[in-house]
């Protein structure tokens, strides 16, 4: 029984002590240099007990930093210098990442992709879509379907001119990587990209990376029982590379198959190689992860990067935010095809943030081109889906200081679902448009 009850968390909250969290910490450190030995962990997680029980008084209630310097201190004395350094570096950006956001974006963050966003803004403003108000106004004077147009006509523009880049370096390239963070578009933007580049006679070899996965029993997981697929580290990186160190000379590899209903690879499974003319094809969250594709030159890559870049000002003055976007698509699509209800997808959801701010966001000014994936139009068709749900939500987590990130997310979509003017049919939006990803309908097969 630990002679700790509760822990204070850098807002003052206090919630139950739970010594489980700290080797699940210790796992992950772990995990990000190449480590999966969770009895380790476990062991390395009952010293920190012990030094924090002789640290401190029974009933004292210890804060985040102070187990974080107990953790520090036990990796360093006991010969683990690399996951102390992974874990170091993993705190230190934690505390830049909340600091900055403290500063409201007073001094500019390079990892915002600032020339597309001027070009969404101008857009939004050029079509009176800028604003909530402006929107709802078109809608009442009955241009829904022109919104909708306009929309998804601009989306197309900058598929057209990816394709373009893509095909100026077609006698180079060997791989297409089409990266970006959860639900931004991935899967109909590469299908629709490929559509593109085949009638100009280029073929393309898809990879699909999901196969990469460590089996489930490796992955990090919380003490309420979700694992934590977000991070690269979830993909067997060295398998990757190899592999595409290989296809790129031109050899043949057998991909390994992931189970997702067993939570098991099988390796070795499906022959793949690239013939006279022939380009990979990755869909990938993390393909521009520096250590995705480190030994492939660049001239061998092309790397597009996707995010719904929406440039939409709410009632409160604030502009909606696209990671809420991406988290709505993302609720309506694994309710769908992977019988994950919108409740877990919230929960889940600070692990998809927790990553994509370390693991892929730093990394999109890397990208050769970026693809603005928002339509104007989408959050109108989220009003009736989901705008009850995120109410409910709010009235469940206001007061739960371990659900502070899904109430405060439930809190701002209520708002903005409430403010804008809601869409019940669907019928204008394309077969072929990325939002059928999410919303369903799509002529593309997103199995």
């Amino acid at each position: 029984m630990s002679k700790f009850q509760f822990v204070k968390k850098r807002t003052g909250s206090i919630v139950p002590f739970n010594p489980e969290r700290i080797s699940n910490a210790i796992y992950r450190a772990a995990v990000s240099v190449g480590g999966r030995d969770k009895e380790k962990a476990d062991e390395l997680g009952k010293k920190v007990m012990q030094l924090l029980e002789a640290t401190y008084d029974e009933g004292y209630v210890p804060t985040i930093e102070e187990i974080q310097d107990c953790v520090e201190k036990v990796l360093i004395e006991n010969g683990h210098a690399k996951v102390a350094k992974e874990y170091i570096i993993y705190r230190d950006d934690a505390n830049k990442r909340r600091a900055a956001d403290s500063r409201h974006f007073s001094k500019p963050n390079e990892f915002i992709p600032w020339a597309k966003i001027w070009h969404s803004l101008d857009w939004a403003v050029a079509h009176n879509l800028h604003s909530v108000e402006a929107f709802n106004q078109r809608v009442r004077d009955g241009e829904f379907p022109q919104i909708v147009h306009e929309s998804e006509t601009a989306y197309e523009i900058q598929l057209d001119t990816a394709a373009e880049m893509i095909k100026e370096r077609r006698n180079e390239l060997r791989m297409v990587m089409v990266s970006g963070p959860s639900s931004s578009g991935k899967t109909t933007t590469t299908m629709k990209l490929e559509q593109r580049l085949s009638k100009s006679g280029m073929r393309f070899v898809p990879l699909i990376v999901d196969n990469y996965f460590f089996d489930l029993e490796l992955h990090p997981k919380d003490e309420f029982g979700d694992y934590d697929f977000e991070t690269p580290q979830a993909l067997d990186l060295e398998l990757i590379n190899s592999h595409l160190v290989r296809l790129a000379a031109g050899e043949e590899v057998k991909i390994p198959y992931y189970d997702f209903k067993a939570g098991k690879r099988y390796l070795e499974q499906t022959p793949l190689q690239l013939h006279e003319g022939e380009v990979l094809l990755i869909d990938s969250l993390h393909g521009l992860y520096p250590e995705f594709s480190r030994p492939i030159p660049s001239a061998q890559k092309f790397k597009l990067y996707l995010e719904p870049l929406l440039q939409m000002r709410a009632p409160n003055g604030k502009y909606i935010r696209w990671t809420d976007l991406r988290l709505i698509r993302r609720m309506l699509r694994d309710s769908v095809h992977r019988a994950y209800k919108p409740e877990q997808t919230l929960l889940h959801w600070h692990y998809v943030r927790s990553s994509e701010k370390r693991n892929i966001l730093p990394y999109n000014n890397t990208a050769d081109y970026i693809v603005n994936t928002s339509m104007a139009y989408e959050v109108s068709l989220y009003r009736p889906r989901l705008l009850a749900e995120f109410a409910e939500w709010e009235k469940k987590y206001a007061g739960d200081p371990l659900r502070e990130d899904a109430y405060l997310r439930s809190v701002r979509m209520r708002e903005v679902l409430e403010a804008i003017e809601g869409i019940e049919d669907d019928s204008p939006v394309p077969v072929e448009s990325v939002l059928r990803e999410f919303i369903g309908g799509s002529a593309f097969d997103h199995q």
